[in-house]
């Protein structure tokens, strides 16, 4: 079993590397997400960059970068801490992505897509928080930052056996917003506007 969780591990980090934003932004002939916009190869800012459909299609591929292999893992018995370590690995790609200089998103997606092969009622507990706080507020970063911290509540309720994997994946797409909790606590944020 030992074997089985490190290559699990580390194909969750070569999946997790591929960086959809990049990608479809050269299918759709965009400028590099990474060097336009906000600079962060995301959804969100592909959604500048290019409108809805380029952003939906890295949205839908973030999410699979997460869900295929902690699915995978979890139909393979790997035990519920362990599946939180391929979760973790898969963010990290994403984060630190081996094909694109290690220059990543910030995993909000995939993290997102890492939970629902094992708890789906907390996945869509969790689109709903975000939902609810960016049409409010308009901003990405501050739905994406409160309903990670969020996370972990629910999954204590929900599936108490994941609560420590959630809690590192939380820390972990905390800690990747700094920038943004910055500009948030200065009130320069950028607002998302529709195109």
């Amino acid at each position: 079993m030992g074997g089985l969780i490190v290559l699990a591990i580390v194909v969750a980090y070569l999946f997790g590397s591929i960086s959809s934003a990049v990608l479809i932004c050269k299918l759709f002939g965009l400028p590099d997400p990474r060097q336009s916009g906000s600079n962060n190869p995301g959804a969100t800012n592909v959604y500048r960059i290019g409108g809805k459909v380029p952003a939906l299609l890295t949205l839908a591929f973030d999410v699979l970068k997460g869900m295929i292999p902690v699915w995978g893992s979890y139909f393979l018995g790997i035990p519920p801490l362990f599946l939180g370590m391929i979760a973790v690995a898969a963010c990290l790609g994403h984060i630190f992505p081996l094909y694109f200089h290690f220059r990543g998103g910030k995993a909000v997606a995939t993290a997102l897509g890492a939970m629902f092969p094992v708890a789906w009622e907390m996945a869509l507990l969790l689109i709903f928080t975000w939902l609810v706080v960016f049409r409010v507020s308009k901003l990405s970063s501050l739905a994406a930052i409160i309903t990670v911290s969020l996370a972990p509540f629910y999954a204590y309720f929900i599936k108490p056996q994941y609560t420590v994997p959630v809690i590192m994946i939380s820390l972990l797409i905390i800690w990747r917003h700094q920038a943004n909790i910055s500009r948030l606590r200065h009130g320069n944020e950028q607002r998302i506007k529709p195109r």
